[in-house]
């Protein structure tokens, strides 16, 4: 009787991180996460954490499962264990290390935006047209079922042409309380609610669409608290990014799209919301409630017209749930990063992820649209994208 080959295990992926805060967290919990809750064919190892904060590291990569740590990000580049570094630092420390571990021929995940410029950016997209390894941006609400559910269904024709994309990301937290953080330094974070939430709106208008920007025809962007508390001190600085921009766009498909990125939106939390208007119907998602997608059916008798509840739980109809809970048992934040993980090791693995992800050079797209839209506030004109290289 012949025997049954073993299942082959799972090539094991080296990892490494720089970055130790917020982004830190929720890229280092995926990592942890991951393996449990998806069948992968790669595994990744926590091998080592990078990061300036010498007191808290060890703490953190111990709390965190990370096998070692260092201050010294440049340290990463020559290890033989780690094939994927995961960048998940300020703005401005990007390009340095992404370019390096290209270079170093690791593969690169990047939190967004892709960098703090746009020639920061372009210099990252050239060395991954060079580069043997791949690189992903971490656009984590692509990885939401209700935005993979929309994703699906538009390129099944439920709109058919699309008219209008209507899309803001409002949050609060940037009152005149709030100190001058780095995201608050336009040499640390490049600008500030516009790259920090506006890159989410670009790219997932990009990603449901299918179609690029080509001209912003009109922004504006304002500086709301200009003098914020320098932290540990009582001393103020000047905060000289963003607080509010938004713009108006048009779409490859002769779509018209609007764009308005707030930290000074009292009563909103983080509300990412999304529409898009076709000839066929409407969709529509939030994030405050992620589990859920709107969609209106306009062929059906108009009688019997209106809005749609969706809850995109359910194992098997839509991205990701197989992976997690029983219909209606909610995800969350962290899981839109835990889903990324999965697709980025199973491209690693030589397997198709479950939604498209993006990498140097499609978030360089999303960089020259926010690009053009700031040329747009400057100088009060219309730009297009031909012109922002």
């Amino acid at each position: 009787m012949a025997r049954s080959r073993p299942p082959r295990a799972p090539r094991q992926i080296g990892v490494a991180m720089i970055g130790q805060q917020f982004m830190g967290r929720a890229h280092g919990n995926a990592w942890g996460q991951v393996a449990k809750f998806f069948d992968l064919p790669a595994v990744p190892r926590l091998v080592t954490i990078a990061a300036r904060d010498a007191g808290s590291l060890g703490p953190f990569a111990r709390r965190w499962g990370w096998e070692r740590y260092t201050t010294d990000w440049r340290l990463i580049a020559p290890d033989p264990e780690i094939d994927l570094v995961d960048i998940a630092t300020p703005n401005h420390v990007h390009a340095e290390p992404s370019i390096a571990m290209l270079e170093a021929g690791k593969h690169v995940a990047c939190e967004k935006p892709l960098a703090g410029t746009l020639a920061d950016a372009r210099a990252m997209r050239e060395a991954a047209r060079r580069a043997k390894g791949k690189t992903f941006v971490w656009f984590n609400y692509r990885r939401c079922p209700a935005v993979g559910t929309a994703w699906r269904l538009i390129r099944e024709g439920a709109l058919g042409r699309i008219y209008h994309v209507r899309a803001h990301y409002l949050q609060s937290w940037g009152g005149k309380e709030t100190p001058l953080l780095w995201r608050f330094r336009k040499r640390l974070a490049g600008s500030g609610a516009h790259g920090d939430l506006n890159a989410h709106l670009v790219d997932l208008a990009r990603f449901l669409t299918g179609q690029e920007v080509v001209s912003v025809d009109g922004a504006v962007s304002k500086t709301v608290i200009t003098r914020r508390t320098i932290p540990g001190t009582r001393r103020k600085g000047r905060s000289d990014v963003d607080d509010a921009t938004l713009f108006l766009a048009t779409m490859a498909g002769g779509a018209v799209a609007s764009f308005e990125a707030s930290r000074v939106a009292t009563g909103h939390q983080n509300d990412n919301t999304i529409e898009l208007n076709g000839e066929r119907g409407s969709l529509r998602f939030s994030f405050e409630e992620m589990n859920l997608l709107w969609y209106f059916d306009a062929t059906l008798p108009k009688r019997t017209q209106g809005w749609r509840r969706i809850m995109c739980t359910t194992p098997g109809e839509h991205p990701y749930a197989e992976h997690w809970w029983p219909e209606a048992h909610l995800l969350g934040y962290e899981h839109g990063f835990v889903n990324m993980a999965a697709d980025i090791l199973k491209v690693l693995g030589r397997r198709r992820p479950e939604l498209p992800i993006p990498d140097f050079a499609d978030a360089y797209e999303t960089q020259r649209v926010l690009e053009a839209a700031m040329l747009s506030a400057r100088e009060r004109c219309a730009v297009p994208l031909r012109e922002v290289r």
